[in-house]
């Protein structure tokens, strides 16, 4: 699990629950007028009938795995992979054969495939070429789901303001009858923002973070795989372990260099 994300939305609700409930001991008001049910249904009813519009409903009914993939974390180090582009770099310059028997100790389902074409006898371009082909396709998907949350974090707080249009249009409605005037106009106005309330943070505590997690998470998954090819491009030319490893550090941080000895 990712606990940078649970730590980020606990605190970000701890604090947010913690500025409502001093703040309405300072004014001497219950903090209880912040959970309206029916506030909670308008935004976040809207915002899923809205996504259903803009979205195939094969991605929307994918929602929850999206969500899922943004609370996965991802323990990979790009020096350990590496490591092992060099290990299988040594074994390939033995021979197809031995390069064949070194595959069943390749964890990367991406690099795996790489190294099978090599030993396959496919060649340079159309490793390379279908490689980039299935990372180019992999962005494309995975880019639909943080343009799902996106548009999330775009239409709630839209629906938030149509929840209080609607409550300031109820409050006005009932200003002049019966158990209306003015004492009643701060209650009303104060439960026809709390939609607004609502669409806004769940669009800047959930849904918007949620989409720049995912883009950031496509963009390091892209250079881990651009790495790898490179490693299975190399590992092909029976390059030297040595070569390999410097060429690869390119894509890694410094800190994460290792040497031949």
């Amino acid at each position: 699990m990712d606990i940078a994300t649970l730590i980020g939305i606990l605190l970000g609700l701890g604090f947010t629950i913690g500025g409502i409930a001093m703040a309405a001991i300072a004014a001497g008001a219950s903090a209880m007028v912040f959970v309206s049910g029916s506030s909670f249904i308008i935004v976040f009813g809207g915002m899923v009938a809205s996504v259903s519009v803009a979205f195939p409903l094969a991605d929307v009914l994918k929602l929850g795995a999206a969500m899922g993939a943004v609370f996965k974390g991802s323990d990979t180090k790009l020096g350990g992979l590496v490591d092992e582009c060099v290990e299988l770099a040594g074994v390939g310059r033995k021979g197809a054969a031995d390069l064949e028997k070194g595959i069943d100790s390749v964890n990367n389902f991406f690099f795996r495939d790489g190294v099978q074409m090599v030993v396959d006898g496919y060649s340079e371009e159309e490793i390379v070429d279908i490689l980039n082909t299935r990372i180019d396709y992999r962005e494309i998907r995975e880019k639909s789901q943080a343009e799902l949350f996106k548009t999330m974090g775009t239409m709630s707080p839209a629906w938030g303001m149509i929840g209080t249009l609607i409550g300031l249009v109820i409050m006005l409605a009932g200003f002049g009858g019966e158990g209306g005037g003015t004492e009643s106009l701060g209650v009303g106005m104060s439960a026809a923002l709390i939609t607004t309330f609502y669409g806004a943070l769940l669009a800047n505590l959930f849904f918007l973070p949620m989409a720049a997690k995912l883009n950031a998470r496509i963009s390091q998954t892209s250079t881990m795989q651009a790495m790898l090819v490179e490693g299975a491009r190399l590992i092909h030319q029976r390059k030297h372990p040595l070569i390999v490893r410097e060429k690869l550090n390119s894509f890694i941080p410094p800190k994460e260099w290792k040497r031949e000895e």
